[in-house]
């Protein structure tokens, strides 16, 4: 039984990590392009992430698919790989979330967040997912800051995120394509460690007083605390470890391979560089992709968990 209760629950993650892809890539393509691009010593320099949409639909233009949907080629570049990146992280952080909390609660009754069981289940799912996340965002980084801009110097092309992993591996060594990985373990350990803290407790609170005020607690309540509660953990996830993601982005891009993938030494040349905005490039799409993609993600994890039979109180 607990097996299968496990089973669903990554399944739930998994699903999480889709919606989060579909919301918030567009976002995170401008992102990366601010912060490869806005950091260089003599990089291009976008105003702000407007510009650089602007510029990314003026080069990469918009068409429609087959199937007849918008697609923006430009903003979704890299797609691939983090679609199957993200859903595959997203079924282990919030399986192991769900596993690692209910170990560390066991024989203890109490309705309350406990900090003690939220904080090490949220970093040791993060840590975890980190060695997936740092090659399968290693090649998105790398198909995003490509792009087709005139801006852009074309110091290499891909044709595709295959193309981009095997010229990588063949290039840089087995190592190369875990470039950064200290860094990735580094923002996933914290960041979801403030991510599930946040979420957990605005959601019990918001539950407490919509629960005093509404004597119906219906389905539409529900989604609109997964809403709330995903998109300010989102918010607190990014806001806490952006200039991690900085560096994590000039590591993973650098055409030197010979480059530091010390974060620390590279947010001081930065800061040295470009000062505290520097240090914080892409702030504005980040914290614009945050809200809806974390909320997105976390309503399709409560909604998939009620459809499987999952308890989450």
């Amino acid at each position: 039984m607990g097996d299968t209760v496990a089973y669903k629950e990554y399944l739930a993650g998994l699903l999480g990590g889709v919606a989060t892809v579909i919301t918030g890539h567009p976002f995170d393509t401008v992102k990366v392009k601010l912060q490869k691009h806005n950091t260089e010593a003599h990089g291009i320099k976008y105003r702000n992430g407007l510009h650089c949409t602007t510029r990314i639909l003026q080069t990469e233009g918009v068409r429609f698919s087959l199937t007849s949907y918008l697609f923006v080629k430009g903003l979704y570049r890299g797609a691939t790989s983090s679609f199957v990146g993200v859903a595959f992280e997203s079924s282990l952080l919030f399986g192991i979330y769900s596993q690692t909390k209910q170990s560390l609660q066991r024989g203890v009754d109490s309705d309350l967040p406990m900090p003690q069981v939220i904080i090490p289940s949220a970093a040791y799912g993060g840590a975890i997912i980190s060695f997936i996340l740092c090659p399968s965002e290693l090649v998105k980084c790398r198909m995003q800051v490509q792009g087709t801009d005139s801006l852009v110097p074309k110091f290499s092309r891909y044709n595709g995120p295959l193309d981009c992993a095997l010229q990588t591996v063949k290039n840089e060594g087995v190592s190369g394509i875990f470039r950064g990985g200290f860094t990735t373990l580094l923002r996933e350990a914290i960041g979801n460690a403030v991510f599930f803290s946040v979420y957990e407790y605005v959601r019990y609170h918001m539950h407490l007083q919509l629960k005093a005020s509404f004597s119906d607690h219906n389905s539409l309540i529900d989604m609109g605390v997964g809403i709330v509660s995903g998109g300010l953990g989102g918010v607190a996830f990014w806001s806490a470890v952006l200039p991690l993601d900085v560096a994590k982005t000039v590591i993973q891009t650098a055409p030197d391979k010979s480059s530091t993938r010390n974060p620390f030494q590279v947010l001081n040349s930065i800061y040295r560089r470009a000062g505290l905005k520097g240090c914080y490039a892409g702030l504005g799409p980040t914290i614009l992709r945050a809200f809806p993609a974390n909320a997105a993600a976390i309503v399709t994890w409560e909604l998939a968990m009620k459809m499987l039979g999952i308890r989450h109180d």
